[in-house]
């Protein structure tokens, strides 16, 4: 689900969901690539290590490198294997300034005390864009994503107006407690997480087309970025609208933390069909029908108290 009807969903889309510092990075390194390759003898002025012999050779050497650092880094592709290589970069670049350091004095040894510096301020950046798109990536593998659909007896634009009042959403959403419309757009959501855990996210509609489909995505800084759409599409033969969902997010825990959903009866999939099951009977019926046998509820763990579905007393039979 990259792409939903041309809206862009920047919390899945990616990998990487903002990589301007890595990008900016890289254009960094491209010019101090090309610096180091054209004009090698004003950059050992510079950094103060003219006096030496091997700084005609070293120096184009390290510029090289960067200019390769910097081609993958604005190329856009693998962004965390190209920052750790900066990483590994930077750590030679400063093993190499500590030996220049110790056989230099006076104006020399200032300039280079200025060029290490220099060097692990950046480090300190390529550390910080390595450490994020690392955990980027991470989210990315362990992405869901679900596509199902129910047909409800209803039109369709009963179906978006009822969907459309995001306070509507915990009546049939058994992991969502309560929702909270901010405005006409934003919400704020707080779900049941796996062993009781309580999830918390604001997230906006981006794109509403009224009685056609409604999309959305969490904000930035979520511990779970989603994002999807639902579509109302009136059935073949006025047998009233199908509801599509298109869903897609990352569980912080990845595949232990999808293990442990399902030992509570919270496998993603079966729990968005249960969902538009139950959003299925309250459009048609105005509430959830449960039977005798199972008031509890239907996963796991409340199926541990249901019992078996007894006849009724016929003492008190209608």
């Amino acid at each position: 689900m990259n792409r939903i009807d041309g809206v862009l969903l920047p919390e899945l889309d990616s990998p990487v969901r903002d990589p301007w510092l890595p990008r900016a990075l890289g254009w960094l390194s491209l010019a101090l690539g090309a610096t180091a390759v054209a004009a090698p003898g004003r950059l050992a002025r510079v950094t103060g290590v003219d006096d030496s012999p091997a700084a005609r050779t070293v120096i184009p050497a390290v510029g090289a490198r960067e200019l390769g650092h910097g081609l993958g880094l604005v190329a856009g592709r693998r962004l965390s294997a190209w920052t750790w290589t900066r990483v590994a970069g930077d750590a030679m670049d400063l093993g190499l300034l500590g030996q220049a350091m110790a056989d230099r004095c006076g104006e020399r040894r200032r300039r280079l005390a200025l060029t290490t510096a220099v060097v692990a301020g950046i480090t300190a950046l390529d550390l910080l864009a390595a450490f994020g798109t690392a955990r980027a990536r991470r989210a990315h593998e362990r992405k869901i994503r679900i596509d199902m659909a129910v047909t409800v007896n209803r039109t369709p634009a009963e179906a978006y107006r009822y969907w459309r009042d995001v306070e509507n959403l915990p009546r049939f959403m058994s992991h969502v407690e309560s929702i909270r419309a901010i405005d006409l757009r934003r919400s704020h959501w707080t779900a049941r997480g796996p062993a009781g855990r309580h999830i918390e996210w604001d997230a906006e509609i981006v794109d509403d087309q009224p009685n056609r489909s409604i999309a959305w995505r969490s904000l930035p800084g979520t511990r779970v970025p989603n994002a999807g759409r639902v579509r109302f599409v009136p059935a073949p033969g006025e047998r009233g609208t199908e509801v599509r969902v298109q869903l897609g997010y990352a569980p912080p825990a990845g595949a232990l933390g999808r293990a442990v959903a399902k030992l509570f009866g919270e496998e993603p999939e079966q729990q968005v069909r249960d969902d538009l099951r139950r959003f299925k009977q309250v459009l048609e019926t105005g509430d959830v029908v449960r039977s005798e046998g199972s008031p509890e509820g239907i996963s796991a763990r409340q199926q541990i108290m249901q019992r078996p579905a007894q006849p009724m007393p016929s003492g008190i039979r209608p």
